[in-house]
């Protein structure tokens, strides 16, 4: 947990800094947000639903090219500087009073998160190397849903006092945060070898990047990409399907709450050691089809909880949750050693950035695909999830059956040493 929380290596622990602070943005965000829009903006729920929908459009656009800007001029440049562009956005969303203006802020807002997030997965894949970028990445997840937890418990500050003077500072913290948490990333420039690890190779005369591969050319990685992706809808199926379940069923909705904490503490225990081993392309896969079969076991918990009384509901929602949980840190984790192992190091930050645009498409099809599934059908909408999870954990385990496709100037490509994180 030392390690976790102040890494002795300096990236990993401004790396640390850094999402320490974005995460606790994210966590006040989450909470106030949606109060803040209607009620101190003055904008209608259709409107900020609309909104935010667009926006996730532009979050999955922002994810991919800011991949592929980081390799041109630098990861940790493209990363501190979407951070610190996403807190003034926070700031602008105070100026924006109708529809038009509030879709453009919240597009710039998305973007610039999901480019962060590209931007930080290209900054681990060019500095660190094998088992060393999992590590990493497991624990900077630790770092994130610790700090998301705190972050929620801080605005609850802002939901008691209920007004708009609290809700409009909750705002000031969350872009204050931001602009926070661009800083430790903003100083590796400093780092001796960093800038230059940050781009793509270059040539022995160090005239020009070199001109690495696309990724959208890359069929393996692709697949991995969208096979990952549906994966990565349990997110949705947390944020957005479980809740409304709880709601018809007889668990009070405190539960909601319960099962939060659960997943927080799972992921705090255990991600890091179930990374472990994953930076071997094959047991990634394995891993990622580990994670399906328990998310899938999850699907038919929840749909059984439907069926029982109060006491018989919460146990039920407690188990699927444990599961879920366990499936959560599995599916990371695997997909993490697929998304750095398959990548060609040529074009680090583009591979990564289409990595990222998965996810950032997962999060914009998994609450409506959840809502008109679970939600509308029951049983039948939950077996038609847990279907899809098995379906996309089988792929993944079959698409890297044989070990990682070899590449041809990829070996030497890669760094001959990294620093330990």
């Amino acid at each position: 947990m030392i390690e976790t929380f102040w890494p002795r290596e300096r990236v990993a622990r401004s790396l640390t800094l850094s999402t320490m602070a974005f995460a606790l943005s994210s966590g006040v965000f989450y909470t106030v947000s949606a109060l803040y829009f209607t009620r101190v903006v003055g904008l209608d729920p259709t409107t900020v639903g609309i909104g935010l929908g667009v926006a996730g459009g532009a979050g999955v656009v922002g994810a991919y090219a800011a991949g592929r800007l980081a390799d041109r001029v630098g990861a940790h440049r493209v990363q501190w500087c979407a951070t610190a562009l996403n807190g003034l956005a926070m700031l602008a969303y105070a100026t924006a009073h109708d529809a038009v203006a509030f879709v453009v802020v919240a597009c710039l807002a998305v973007g610039m998160r999901s480019a962060s997030g590209s931007a930080k997965q290209a900054m681990i894949a060019h500095w660190y190397v094998g088992p060393d970028r999992v590590a990493v990445r497991a624990r900077l997840r630790v770092v994130t849903n610790v700090f998301i937890g705190l972050g929620t418990v801080a605005a609850a500050a802002a939901l008691l006092v209920d007004t708009a003077a609290a809700y409009q500072t909750a705002m000031l913290a969350v872009a204050g945060l931001l602009l926070a948490a661009s800083l430790p990333v903003a100083r590796l420039g400093g780092v001796p070898g960093f800038a230059v690890r940050m781009r793509a190779p270059r040539p022995d005369d160090g005239s020009r990047p070199a001109s690495g591969p696309s990724p959208l050319r890359d069929r393996t990685y692709v697949s991995s990409v969208a096979l990952n992706s549906v994966v990565a809808m349990h997110f949705g199926l947390q944020t957005v399907g479980v809740p409304l379940w709880i709601a018809t069923t007889d668990a009070p909705t405190v539960m909601v709450s319960v099962l939060l904490v659960l997943n927080t503490v799972v992921v705090a225990l255990l991600q890091v050691r179930a990374s472990r081993g994953t930076d071997d392309v094959r047991r990634a896969g394995l891993t990622v089809r580990r994670a399906s079969w328990l998310l899938a076991g999850a699907c038919m918990l929840y749909a059984l909880a439907g069926y029982g009384d109060v006491v018989v509901a919460c146990a039920l929602l407690v188990l699927a949750a444990l599961a879920h949980s366990l499936g959560e840190i599995l599916g990371e984790a695997g997909g993490w050693g697929m998304a750095f192992e398959l990548a060609d190091p040529r074009s680090a930050g583009a591979y990564q950035g289409l990595s990222q645009t998965g996810y950032a498409v997962a999060s914009m099809v998994a609450p409506p695909l959840v809502t008109v599934t679970a939600i509308e059908h029951g049983t039948v909408g939950w077996a038609v999830l847990a279907a899809l999870f098995l379906a996309a954990g089988a792929g993944a385990a079959a698409l890297v059956r044989h070990g990682r496709p070899a590449r041809a100037g990829a070996a030497s490509a890669e760094p001959a040493s990294a620093p330990a994180p």
